[in-house]
C-alpha cells in the first residue's frame, strides 16, 4: 500500500522503491487514515460516509455481487470502516442479494471502540419501505447489537410486528410508505449513532446523494472491465445540480485505487 495523495516526506515512497515492495498497512494505520472528523463543540453532528467499489467501466457489481470486483485490501478497508462506525446503513435489496450478516466485534478494535463509547460492534440499519425481508436471518435473530429497520409510517402493521418479534428495532423515518433520508439520518443521530456508514446498494446511495445527506465517499476503483449492464454505484433520478466533492486521500495497491472524497 502506498499513499498517492496527500504526499508528505513520511508517506512518499523511497526513490527507486517498487510499488510491490510497499509494506502492508496495519489496521491501526488504516483506522487513522479513515478516522471520522473530530466532533465540534456542542451536540455531536451525524457524519454519513459511503463505502463503494467500482470497476473502470463503472460497474458496482458483477453477477449481482460486489465481491468479484474487490480485493483482499479492499476487504480490510471494508472491515476497518465498519469498525469505526456506530451503525452501518444498508438497503433492503442489498441485504437480500449479499446475504448480510450481523457485524462482528473485532478484538483489534475493542479498546478503541470502548474508549469512544461505542458498542462492541456496529449496529446494522436496514432501509425498507415494504419490510419484505426474511426476519429469520441471523441479521435479525442473533446480532450482538439489535438490528434497526427504518421504514415509513404507512408500513404494514403486520410486517412491523414480525420484525419486532424477530428482535429488530423498527424506526419510523418517513410520513408515507418510503423512508426520508434526512429523517433517517436524524433518527439515527437521536439514537446516539452519529458515525454513520452506508454500504449501499446503488439505489439507496442515489437517494442519499439526491437528498444531500452524504458527507463522504470512500470509493475503491477496481482495475477491471466487466461490460454488461451492471448498475453504477449510485442509481435513481439525477440531481438538478451535480454534487461537488473534494479529494482528501488516495491510496494505491496492485492497481486498485482507494479514494476518499468529502463534500465541499
Amino acid at each position: 500500500m502506498r499513499r498517492l495523495f496527500p504526499v508528505t516526506d513520511e508517506t512518499a515512497p523511497l526513490p527507486g522503491a517498487s510499488p510491490e515492495a510497499s509494506p502492508e498497512w496495519s489496521l491501526a494505520e488504516l483506522a487513522l487514515a479513515y478516522a471520522y472528523p473530530e466532533p465540534g463543540p456542542g451536540e455531536p453532528q451525524p457524519w454519513l460516509r459511503a463505502n463503494m467499489v467500482s470497476t473502470l467501466d463503472g460497474a458496482a457489481q458483477h453477477d449481482g455481487r460486489s465481491q468479484p470486483i474487490s480485493t483482499a485490501t479492499d476487504m480490510r478497508i471494508f472491515g476497518t470502516l465498519r469498525a469505526l462506525a456506530d451503525v452501518v446503513v444498508v438497503g433492503a435489496e442489498t441485504v437480500r442479494q449479499e446475504g448480510y450478516r450481523p457485524a462482528r466485534a473485532r478484538a483489534e478494535f475493542a479498546e478503541a471502540r470502548e474508549a469512544a463509547g461505542q458498542t462492541p460492534a456496529p449496529a446494522i440499519a436496514v432501509i425498507s419501505a415494504s419490510l419484505d425481508l426474511d426476519f429469520g436471518l441471523p441479521l435479525f435473530t442473533s446480532p450482538s447489537v439489535p438490528t434497526l429497520v427504518l421504514t415509513g409510517a404507512a408500513a404494514a402493521p403486520d410486517r412491523i410486528a414480525v420484525a419486532e418479534k424477530a428482535g429488530a428495532r423498527v424506526v419510523i423515518a418517513g410520513d408515507g410508505v418510503g423512508v426520508d433520508p434526512v429523517r433517517a439520518v436524524q433518527a439515527l443521530a437521536e439514537l446516539g449513532y452519529t458515525r454513520l456508514l452506508t454500504e449501499g446498494g446503488p439505489r439507496l446511495l442515489g437517494q442519499l446523494v439526491a437528498s444531500g445527506v452524504l458527507d463522504e465517499l470512500c470509493l475503491t476503483i477496481s482495475p477491471m472491465l466487466t461490460a454488461g449492464d451492471a448498475q453504477r454505484i449510485a442509481g435513481g433520478p439525477s440531481v438538478a445540480v451535480p454534487k461537488r466533492f473534494e479529494l482528501v486521500s488516495l491510496l494505491e495497491e496492485e492497481g486498485f485505487l482507494f479514494s476518499r472524497y468529502r463534500r465541499t
